[in-house]
């Protein structure tokens, strides 16, 4: 477990200085570019500059630029963490609190790498469009934390019930539980603003989809299976009746 708990932290720290050393001049440079040279940045910065204050290129930039790289490591130690983690987390519980819940999903892995990948597509491609958006106050806080909770909501629940569920298990619960599943993607994208808590969220938002898909897995088979005991009662008292029913034996 403590590897599982150091794996997705050492792939962000690395993805983040891979994609910082390769990437930041290109980024910067584009920014500088394209993104700067909007009208109405140019009118800003030159009202910045005409009252004393510091010129938007030598800060603006930087921040864009940490803003669109450092999330794409995060992205894929989140990643990391669903494919390979959880797992590790499912064979824990399973072997533990959650061993009455018997596996009938197929094809796990494939199931959570596909996944994996879409929910990433979406992530980024919905990062970049509204990141024009964050220069409105309340939206630069607001948007991150929606396009997290999206993240770790939508690549979380599936993978912690792909091993155990069938699909139309996953389908059921999913619809039964969205709301809760996606109030468990808001406290882990809430959690994910604080850079410390990088370091543990990511078996800690396994366990927190995990547990309570497990739980809800028990509860729904629970409704909709007949325990086996309730058939041979039954059996028991048919044939019970039809001896009953027959004519007595003649001396």
């Amino acid at each position: 477990m403590l590897f599982a708990l150091l794996l997705p932290f050492l792939v962000v720290l690395v993805g983040a200085a891979i994609l910082l050393w390769f990437f930041w001049d290109p980024v910067t440079a584009w920014l500088s570019s394209t993104v700067m040279q909007w009208g109405w940045l140019q009118e800003v910065d030159a009202w910045l500059v005409g009252i004393g204050l510091v010129s938007l290129n030598l800060w603006l930039v930087p921040i864009a630029a940490t803003v669109i790289l450092l999330p794409l490591s995060g992205l894929l130690g989140l990643a990391i963490a669903a494919v390979f983690v959880m797992p590790l987390v499912l064979r824990h519980l399973g072997g533990g609190a959650y061993a009455d819940v018997k596996e009938r999903g197929r094809l796990g892995f494939v199931v959570s790498g596909w996944n994996a990948i879409w929910v990433m597509t979406i992530f980024i491609v919905g990062w970049a469009i509204t990141m024009p958006l964050w220069l409105i106050p309340p939206l630069a806080l607001i948007l991150p934390t929606l396009w997290w909770t999206f993240a770790f909501t939508r690549m979380l629940r599936l993978d912690a019930l792909s091993d155990y569920a069938s699909a139309e298990e996953r389908r059921t619960l999913i619809a039964r539980h969205g709301s809760e599943f996606w109030l468990l993607g808001l406290v882990c994208a809430l959690l994910s603003l604080l850079p410390p808590a990088w370091l543990f969220l990511p078996v800690f938002s396994s366990l927190l989809f995990a547990h309570f898909s497990l739980d809800a897995l028990r509860t729904l088979r629970a409704q909709t299976e007949r325990p086996g005991i309730e058939s041979s009662t039954d059996t028991e008292t048919v044939q019970t009746i039809s001896y009953r029913d027959l004519p007595p034996a003649k001396p």
